[in-house]
């Protein structure tokens, strides 16, 4: 099948069955398993998330998860047609159980960073990568179509989008050499942001799902994330929604000029409900220019420094905007820093007032 883009004056006609995306209305990440981790041994990625919190996850009212995949440990640099059996062995239980529990899962490859370079320092590595996916995808492919949704790779870190088009395009056709009938996710360059995604063009291949992530605004979603750049470590009890009244508020302690420019200009720039309605609101023209299904599958607030309350608030407002456009969705993320539970000792306990904003609260378990 071909994965060639299609011309902007042309819509693609999506053959991505109802049913399918009827599955991945309300998600959540499960970060930090098969990904993002320094430790992928046996007692990590069978204690890490266990068969009751996939249990918790869908009495808390989730249709699906979105399973990250670190692919170095499946990754084989001699024979990339080749998995290694003992990961794919863990990764095959972890879909097991998530199946067993009534939830669609998206297999979401999710390489490190130094992983990412690597892939994008020369083509000769992207075919390496292609090769890996075929496999990887022909190896799922017994699986159901319906319920197992394969995502080419996230937030790709490549800057030129022109180049990253065709990089995901021979991606693309790899992943369905793998798995004819599976739905594919594909997403825009850089850090697959909604630019990115207005940027993107879609590809005639129609078992397509086109995917972006939503954090803005930064200053406040971010706050105090040490990893998240130079300025938002500086952060910390940042108001939303945002006026210049009560940003003046924090700034006396913050030095940093950029820092404290960022926060003025957060401040005039009144995000709320309405802003963050808009900016979703160009997401969904989008797709609807190109008659083709979206989903936002990361969004979120880092929660160790915003005021639970305005984070309560921010999820809130995410979420009627995606639902109003009819953009199904997936929080970032279970239990880490931007977490829907508190996990201690192994038990998880949903985080009430977040579920609530999410408007699952008074959803049963299905």
């Amino acid at each position: 099948m071909s994965t060639a883009i299609v011309p902007e004056h042309l819509a693609v006609q999506s053959e991505v069955p109802a049913s399918r995306l009827a599955r991945l209305r309300h998600g959540i990440n499960l970060s930090h398993w098969f990904a993002q981790s320094a430790d992928y041994s046996k007692s990590h990625l069978e204690s890490h998330t266990t068969a009751e919190d996939i249990a918790l996850i869908r009495t808390i009212g989730f249709d699906h998860v979105r399973l990250t995949i670190e692919p170095a440990p499946l990754f084989n640099a001699e024979d990339p047609s080749k998995l290694k059996d003992e990961y794919l062995k863990y990764l095959d239980n972890a879909l097991d159980i998530i199946l067993a529990h009534g939830l669609a899962v998206i297999v979401d490859i999710h390489p490190s960073d130094e992983f990412k370079v690597k892939l994008n320092s020369n083509d000769r590595r992207i075919e390496a990568f292609a090769t890996f996916w075929q496999a990887l995808a022909q190896h799922l492919s017994t699986r159901d179509p319906g319920r197992v949704f394969l995502e080419v790779i996230n937030e790709p870190m490549v800057e030129d989008g022109y180049r990253w088009q065709g990089m995901q395009g021979k991606l693309i056709t790899a992943i369905r050499a793998g798995a004819p009938r599976h739905t594919i996710i594909a997403s825009g360059h850089r850090w697959s942001g909604l630019p990115e995604l207005l940027f993107l063009i879609p590809y005639s291949d129609r078992n397509i799902i086109y995917n972006f992530h939503f954090y803005e605004p930064f200053a406040f979603t971010h706050q105090g994330a040490t990893w998240a750049g130079p300025t938002v470590a500086f952060y910390k009890n940042v108001p939303y929604p945002s006026n210049p009244e009560n940003v003046s508020k924090i700034l006396d302690p913050i030095h940093d000029e950029t820092a404290r420019n960022n926060l003025l200009r957060y401040g005039e720039d009144r995000w709320d409900a309405k802003r963050i309605d808009l900016e979703i609101g160009k997401a969904a023209a989008w797709a609807a220019k190109y008659h083709v299904p979206l989903i936002c599958n990361e969004f979120g607030t880092f929660r160790n420094f915003a005021p639970a309350a305005d984070r309560a608030a921010w999820i809130r407002d995410m979420s009627t905007a995606l639902e109003k456009y009819g953009i199904g969705w997936t929080m970032w993320d279970y239990a880490g820093g931007f977490g829907v539970v508190n996990k201690q000792n192994g038990h998880a306990t949903p985080d009430a007032e977040v579920v609530k904003a999410l408007g699952l609260a008074s959803q049963k378990s299905r």
